[in-house]
């Protein structure tokens, strides 16, 4: 990688598995006391729990430290110091970025970072870039227009660490997009699964151009579970022509895992600059086995303005029983993001995850890359309303795509959906996260 980097050692990548949690304690025991010292939250947070930074001397009392909730963090903002309020760690003078949530699951959270945090930041960046093949040699092209929300600035940031040519296409429109990708010749992409599907419908279908023709060789895609899907992976890989890889970040937490060149079926966690642990959704105890799921707390060790200490993620994980083919010795989350665990909830009985569906509909042939799924309540009957594109010229085969649909639906969620099927291009184009799953029974 680049002399530049400030934070990494490539050694870390393939530490024992004992000296990477002594790595995380040592970091850990500085992040918590940092955030105790300095931070008012925090500090109200653990002396109401009665727990002060020198209880913390094993990895196990880790686990009897409060969590933090994205709740938790937007009732402080908006407060003085304004507008992060009292998690804030540094004066405002020190402050030099400024981003913020998405807002897809509720008011967006304030985030400030310093300029040391922000090297941190997209240093992570750097790491999973070059894991997936990143070089200098690259040119990048990042469809999207940079605002207050984070998504790929730190991308923008850490390819450029690494020494690859970056070009920014934010004002540009889908067209224009993939036609400067097409002039430039650029090399790699970063964008979400849906965007990435949401170009290549528009490009073939449109424009009357093959993706596989281009130059680009590899996609990295986030904020969103699609690019570990199998069947979305699969499609937006044969769209382009080019290897597709996955990373996991939130703006509040950073970047925090990635799939490698060996495409493992799942995802490294950076474990020297996070833990995360597994919380079981019923229990509240800690997974440390691989092959169960549960909700994700973690933990920035490096990240100092707004300090990210055992927040609840509630992203849905596990950990993989395999170890990697490329070296490294971070472990791996199975499969990737799951989903999330506001998302999951039970239908008719039945426990249900939105995921599922998403690689039902984009494993099957003649489906647009666009639906939309709805969860109703009609007197006492629960309805799951499922809308799906069909391709052009293929409405002949309405009756028996909907035959193969309702059957796989079935075999992979075991529930019954009321599908309707709509032209291609009347369902809603999302360039940044998609909203797909809406539950109306609340």
């Amino acid at each position: 990688m680049s002399n530049q980097s400030t934070f990494w050692n490539p050694a870390l990548e393939t530490l024992s598995f004992e000296n990477i949690r002594k790595l995380q304690l040592k970091k850990f025991k500085r992040i918590f006391s940092w955030a105790y010292t300095h931070s008012k939250f925090h500090r109200s947070l653990y002396d109401n729990a009665s727990i002060k930074p020198d209880d913390i001397q094993s990895l196990d009392d880790i686990r009897h430290i409060p969590t933090v909730e994205k709740s938790m963090m937007r009732d402080i903002q908006g407060k003085n110091p304004f507008p992060y309020g009292d998690a804030l760690c540094v004066s405002l003078e020190e402050v030099t970025s400024y981003h913020q949530t998405s807002g897809t699951t509720g008011q967006p959270i304030y985030q400030p970072d310093t300029w040391q945090d922000w090297e941190w930041w997209s240093e992570c960046w750097a790491q999973l870039l070059w894991a997936q093949g990143y070089r200098p040699k690259d040119r990048v092209f990042i469809p999207f227009g940079y605002n207050v929300f984070v998504a790929f600035w730190a991308g923008h940031y850490g390819a450029e660490k690494i020494g690859c040519e970056v070009v920014p296409g934010g004002v540009l429109d889908t067209r224009a997009r993939i036609l400067k990708i097409q002039e430039l010749k650029a090399t790699a992409l970063m964008g979400t699964p849906t965007y990435m599907l949401g170009m290549a419908d528009t490009a073939i279908n449109e424009m009357g151009l093959n993706l596989s023709e281009f130059t680009i060789d590899k996609i990295t895609c986030a904020g969103e579970p699609g690019a570990s899907i199998p069947s979305t992976k699969k499609r937006i890989e044969e769209s382009w022509g080019a290897k597709v890889y996955d990373h996991a970040g939130a703006t509040e937490i950073g970047a925090w895992s990635f799939e490698c060149q060996e495409q493992p079926g799942g995802m490294h966690v950076n474990e020297a600059f996070f833990l995360v642990e597994i919380e079981d959704l019923e229990t509240g105890r800690i997974i440390e086995e691989p092959g169960k799921k549960g909700k994700m707390i973690i933990t920035a060790l490096d990240r100092h303005a707004q300090p990210c200490v055992r927040f609840d993620s509630k992203d849905i994980i596990e950990w993989d029983s395999e170890q990697c083919t490329c070296g490294r010795t971070f472990r791996l989350i199975k499969g990737g993001v799951l989903g999330r665990a506001d998302d999951i909830t039970k239908v008719k009985g039945v426990l249900f995850t939105p995921s599922s569906v998403e690689d039902v509909v984009r494993g099957i042939d003649g489906l647009g890359n666009d639906y939309e799924l709805q969860i109703n309540k009609k007197g006492d009957k629960e309805v799951i309303t499922l809308q799906v594109e069909l391709l052009p010229g293929i409405a002949d085969r309405q009756n028996a795509i909907k035959t193969e649909l309702s059957d796989q639906l079935r075999l992979k969620t075991n529930l019954s959906y009321d599908i309707k099927f709509h032209q291609y291009g009347e369902l809603p184009r999302y360039q940044v996260k998609a909203k797909r799953f809406k539950d109306l029974r609340k």
